[in-house]
């Protein structure tokens, strides 16, 4: 049995930019609490959280690291989520399982980009958050001014919980204790008042209790209406800390422990149950009578331990030999194993309580965002999916040896499997197998995983831009198909309308035919063969979105017409019917994040204009640095890591993602059009 419940968990994702001091962050707390002996070293690689070689090598976070341990009879758990821009799908996965979101800064570097997708990410999740300073002894740090840009950022809901003192060597409480030592800025008296003036405003009988005696309510008055101003996000702390000396840790862990919230305090999980329209809320409750539910936020394809799925216990018990059903599968399968998590060690567990956080291995079946229940009760019960940002950075990839093509599939399947921002698609046009990712680097770790824990060698380059055909204007079209051989002939005669729709509205049929001129068991045949000139293109070879098809006349015999005779005549008169209605080949446009130093502006300004891209703002950071944003065309944006890292001494980074799709220059579209010409031709 466990020796805890449900009311003792805390589950907390840190999140935030690379070297923020995250996984440095978690080894103070593991310390703190006796869970080891003492912290490990990023730099060394003897961290907890990261295990795998890459990340030693790279000393950075490359997927989320998960660990739990007992404090002040709590049991805490902490997810150390990677900070590279290219991991944020690993980041965002891990959202649902957790009440609260630990935003940690670094005070040397401010706010970084990360820092407010982090933020962004847990407010649309309606998490419970919290915002970690760390590095608060650092190098010309301004921890008033740092402050005041969060709450300027954030929102004035952004208060010091605790503040620093003797230039960050120690911090304060001021929650606790309504009076204590000096502080380097603002003082622990005004700090304790704001605090409590912004949790009693959430509750009006408190709110009379404190006009009445003042300051002096205690913490066990103030916890359900803290926990309340947390879920409404009316109340966020601030907390000050340095990971690596140890100051504020003790101060961060009661906050951890006494303030954030359990499962049955944070904002409910946004279970659904249904499909589409007919989708519904449904509650899902942290009772360990009820019956088991589990949502499985992390696949690893491990070579040893087969297939783990990592899952957070929403509701009822799971024990060692339990049966769980995946999903709407009418077949459960047996936890042969129940585990915890301490880094790369999976530990024995005999119990999960709703607020767990536990894996099973070996399960073939089990699969990333899938819900684990032990009744029938729960079939087609699902969590509202994380909106993750569109891979668009790509590699065209083939097998170095012939012969290991099945081997590259598999691995790569596996890849996918486990990362919510990894695709991998086949262009049939060019006859190229792309693997889609974030970012370069997120490409990179993955191919090195190929050849690493796969074994399978690859050739790369780049792939062809994903453009996309439609229509800008209404056309009709016709065809009429008629083949005689010795036998039987085929016939079928079609006449059909085109017309744009807006951009993503995507494609409409509609049988519009009248009088039976046309038998109704033929119109699919002609719907299919529309379909056959969306996936392939009319213009340049590329799939065709955003249209209207409408049949509206057409002629069949009673013996030669058939199913091939109506699908090749809708085929042909929709073609006929592309080319009269200003065709328009579409290009991905890119939102793109440039972060690097301010004396570098005006020849990225330069170098992105000559990429037909443009800018649409900039702000100045800390330590001369400046964020560009703007937008480009995917297509110019081949090879820029090489020119930005020329330009900047290697001092830049950026990232993408999808804007919308808009129509190519007139001469491109000609040189598109041309290659697919001749290639048909031959």
């Amino acid at each position: 049995m466990s020796d805890y419940n449900a009311e003792d968990v805390r589950n907390i994702a840190l999140v935030g930019h690379a070297g923020s001091g995250k996984t440095t962050l978690v080894e103070a707390l593991l310390a703190s609490a006796g869970a080891i002996a003492e912290p490990g070293s990023v730099v060394k690689g003897t961290t907890v959280c990261d295990s795998d070689a890459m990340e030693k090598e790279l000393q950075h976070s490359l997927d989320v690291g998960i660990t739990g341990f007992a404090a002040h009879g709590k049991h805490i758990n902490l997810l150390d989520t990677p900070g590279y821009p290219d991991f944020l799908g690993r980041t965002l996965s891990v959202l649902n399982a957790v009440e609260t979101a630990a935003i940690v800064v670094n005070a040397e570097n401010g706010i970084e980009p990360l820092t407010q997708r982090a933020w962004k990410a847990a407010d649309n999740r309606n998490l419970c958050r919290i915002i970690i300073v760390n590095r608060i002894d650092g190098d010309g740090v301004d921890l008033a001014e740092l402050t005041a840009q969060l709450r300027d950022t954030f929102g004035a809901e952004c208060l010091p919980i605790n503040l620093p003192a003797e230039g960050g060597k120690r911090v304060i409480d001021c929650f606790f204790n309504p009076a204590g030592d000096s502080t380097d800025f603002s003082s622990v008296e005004e700090a304790h008042g704001q605090i409590i003036d912004q949790v009693v405003e959430v509750d009006e009988a408190l709110m009379e209790v404190y006009l009445e005696q003042g300051s002096e309510l205690k913490p066990e008055q103030l916890h359900d209406p803290f926990e309340e101003a947390l879920r409404e996000g009316h109340l966020v702390p601030i907390c000050f800390c340095s990971a690596e000396t140890g100051a504020g840790i003790p101060e961060l862990m009661e906050i951890l422990v006494r303030l954030m919230p359990n499962p049955a305090e944070g904002n409910p999980p946004p279970f659904m149950k249904g499909e589409g329209a007919e989708m519904k809320p449904v509650s899902v409750d942290p009772d360990p009578s009820k019956h088991a539910i589990a949502h499985v936020f992390k696949v690893i394809n491990d070579p040893f331990r087969g297939k783990i799925g990592i899952f957070r216990v929403h509701q009822g018990r799971i024990v060692p030999n339990s049966q769980l059903f995946i999903g709407d599968a009418r077949k459960p399968f047996k936890v042969t194993h129940l585990y915890r998590i301490h880094g790369s060690e999976l530990i024995e567990a005999d119990e999960g309580v709703p607020g767990d956080i536990l894996a099973v291995s070996r399960v073939d079946d089990i699969h990333f965002d899938a819900v684990l229940h032990d009744s029938h009760d729960e079939d087609h019960f699902h969590l509202r999916s994380i909106e993750c940002p569109v891979p668009l950075f790509g590699l065209a990839i083939n097998v170095a040896k012939r012969g290991d093509e099945q081997k590259l599939n598999d691995a790569l399947h596996k890849l996918e499997s486990e990362d919510p921002c990894f695709h991998i698609e086949h262009n049939a046009a060019a006859n190229e197998t792309v693997m889609r990712g974030l970012g370069e680097v997120h490409l990179k770790v993955l191919l090195r995983r190929l050849s690493e824990q796969f074994h399978v060698e690859v050739e790369t380059k780049p792939p062809s831009i994903p453009y996309r055909e439609t229509i800008t204007a209404k056309a009709e079209g016709h065809h009429r198909h008629k083949k005689q051989t010795g036998g039987a002939g085929q016939f079928g005669e079609v006449y059909l309308r085109i017309e744009p729709r807006e951009q993503g509205a995507g494609f409409e049929f509609a049988d519009e035919t009248v009088g039976g001129c046309i038998p109704n068991q033929f119109i699919p045949s002609i719907e299919k063969g529309v379909r056959q000139v969306l996936e392939e293109g009319a213009v340049a070879g590329y799939p065709m979105d955003d249209v209207r098809v409408a049949v509206y006349d057409g002629k069949s015999h009673p013996v030669d017409s058939k199913d091939i005779a109506f699908a090749t005549a809708g085929k042909k008169a929709f073609i006929e019917a592309v080319l009269k209605a200003k065709p328009a080949i579409l290009e991905p446009i890119v939102k793109i994040r440039i972060t690097a130093p301010d004396s570098n502006m005006g020849d990225l300004a330069g170098d992105l204009s000559g990429r037909r891209g443009r800018i649409n703002g900039s702000e100045s950071k800390s330590l001369g640095r400046i964020v560009i944003e703007g937008e480009a065309p995917l297509a110019e944006l081949e090879g820029y890591e090489s020119r930005l890292k020329s330009i900047t001494g290697g001092e830049g980074s950026y990232s993408i993602e999808l804007s919308h799709y808009a129509p190519v220059p007139a001469n491109i579209q000609k040189q598109l059009a041309d290659a697919y010409q001749r290639a048909s031709d031959d």
